[in-house]
This record gives structure tokens, sequence and C-alpha cells, in this order.
């Protein structure tokens, strides 16, 4: 399956499942592919036909992004090398976690989340550490009794019960002695770092020296400005005094080009998708907005002396095009 097809089938699928999807970002380089939200759920998915393709600077990126977005970055990927990846597992890279087309379709559309994750040594599934020391108990049984029906250890057994993972044989192996569900799914929309241990956040880039007095005017104006390398837009700016997710401006940066035109469509759907706010900064601009992305002039963008100034301006614009 060629990769504009996977991106195809992908898009129906989480549209299917009734998730909002923008455009694809059919631009160079890119850290995601598509945004999507269903309801207060919001992915940033990158489609790959092969995910060792997913590098450490991408991976950084998309952590980063669903940061400031307040999205769970995800890969979409058909295999590792030359074998398929194994349906129903969550597999990582670099700290995203990625699914296989399978898994996603029951995740979005069957609604059944994944039970097994990969990890370095193998498998692994997360134990309800509570329910299975009732179940011990229930049964009178002692940590030791456990341990031998196991084949582990008395003390792996406590590590089980206090929230330690374990492999899938093992998993299954309670799941006959018991005959009770002590598993718990990977709930990759919220918390699946909980069973992948990644590093903090990575640090912001540094800002491209082209968009260092944008930055120092966003900044001065009242944002946090939060470069980016591998996206649709220079940087994501989110008003200090406002946490609203509508007061997070994504911002671009060049001359009005064609090429410039087209990033700034890219921009508004994805915006449409996160409800975020975008404007694009040029040295001479010759309409108002593209498609919603607000087009403001360097010199009238030095001239905007807050956030809430700089929020009208682009406000205006995007409504002045959806009223023309």
């Amino acid at each position: 399956m060629s990769r504009s097809a996977l991106v195809g089938n992908v898009t129906a699928m989480l549209e299917d499942a009734g998730f909002v999807v923008s455009d694809r970002c059919a631009i160079r380089p890119k850290s995601f592919d598509i945004a999507a939200r269903r309801d207060e759920d919001l992915i940033l998915v990158k489609i790959l036909g092969n995910i060792d393709a997913f590098n450490q600077a991408t991976g950084h990126e998309m952590r980063r992004l669903g940061t400031y977005l307040r999205a769970t970055p995800m890969v979409i990927g058909l295999r590792s090398r030359d074998e398929d990846l194994k349906p129903d597992v969550v597999y990582f890279r670099h700290g995203v976690p990625v699914l296989s087309p399978d898994t996603a379709y029951n995740l979005f559309i069957e609604e059944v989340p994944p039970l097994i994750y990969a990890a370095p040594g193998g498998l692994y599934v997360s134990i309800d550490g509570d329910l299975l020391a009732d179940e011990r108990q229930d049964r009178d049984w002692s940590l030791g009794q456990l341990a031998n029906e196991l084949g582990v250890s008395r003390r792996t057994v406590s590590k089980y019960e206090d929230g330690m993972n374990a492999s899938v044989e093992v998993a299954m192996a309670l799941q006959e002695l018991f005959d009770a569900p002590l598993t718990s799914p990977v709930d990759v929309l919220d918390g699946a770092d909980e069973v992948h241990e990644t590093e903090a956040t990575p640090d912001d880039p540094e800002a491209d020296p082209d968009d260092e007095q944008v930055v120092t005017v966003l900044t001065k104006a009242g944002y946090n400005v939060h470069p980016t390398l591998r996206s649709p837009f220079k940087a994501v700016s989110r008003d200090e005094e406002d946490d609203d997710d509508e007061n997070v401006v994504l911002t671009g940066h060049s001359k009005f080009t064609k090429a410039a035109e087209k990033r700034a469509r890219i921009m508004s759907s994805i915006g449409h998708v996160t409800h975020t706010r975008s404007v694009y900064v040029v040295d001479r601009a010759t309409q108002d907005s593209v498609d919603g992305t607000a087009l403001v002039e360097r010199e009238e963008l030095a001239e905007l002396n807050d956030a809430a100034e700089l929020r009208k301006v682009i406000r205006e614009r995007a409504e002045y095009e959806e009223a023309a």
C-alpha cells in the first residue's frame, strides 16, 4: 500500500469514528500528517508504512506539540523492519505511542482499547494490583502460594499487587487461575505514559534567526512563544494571561509566496480542528487573510501592544473572510 493510500484510509477511518480531521500537511518538513478531534480528544497523527522512519527529532517535536496544544501525539504504521505490527499492541518510538491500523480501528471504531504494550524484553500488560490482591485474599492464598502457581518469586507477586506490570504469559496465567479480568487497558489518549517511562518533554528549540524579531514582538505582547522546527507553522504562541485554547495562536512568517499561502491554508485547517487561531506574518500583504489565517505585516505587528490587540486583529480578519 502506498503511503498516500494509507493516509487516505486512516483519515476515512477517523472520520467514520466521528473525528473532525484537518487537511493533510502536504509540506516538508512535517512532524505530523493530520490533526483530528472528537469531543475533547485531540490527536496529532503521523502515518507511516515503516515506523523505523520515525526519528527522534520528529518524536520530540510531536511531544512538544502535544503539550502546547493539549493533544495526544501518535503514530499509525504498518510495520517495523519487515515485520507487521501486531494488532491490539501499543508500541512506543521516542516517547510517542505507535498503533497499527487494526489497533486504531479497534480503539476508535469498536471502542476496544488495547491491553498489551511493547517494551524492551517483550510484551506486557497492566495488572490491576488492588483487584489481584482482593482475588488472592478471597481464596485465602498467601503471596508464596500464588508465586508457586505462577512460577515467580513472592517478591514479584508483591510487586504485581503494588502496580508493576506483567508479561503477557503471566497475565494469561492469572486470568486462568482466577477466571476474572485482572488487566487494565492502555489508555492511549490519556495516560499512556503510565506504562512507558519517558524523559520530560524535550525543551523548545532555538527560534530561526529570521523569526527572532517576530518572536520578540509576540513575547513583548504577552505571549509564551514555542518555536517549532518540523511543522506547517513556525511557532505555537499562548497568551500568558488567558489559558483558553482559543487564545493559542499558530504563527507563520515568511514572504507571501504561493508556498506561504499553502502553509496559511493548512494552518487554518489545523486551527479549525485544534480550536486555535492562526496568523501569518509577511513583509507585504495584498489581502487580510487566507482561509481564516490572518495576514499581518511585520511593521504592523510591531505596533500591536498586547495580546488582546493582536487577538482582535486576528479575529476581525478571520470573521471578515467568513462573512465575505
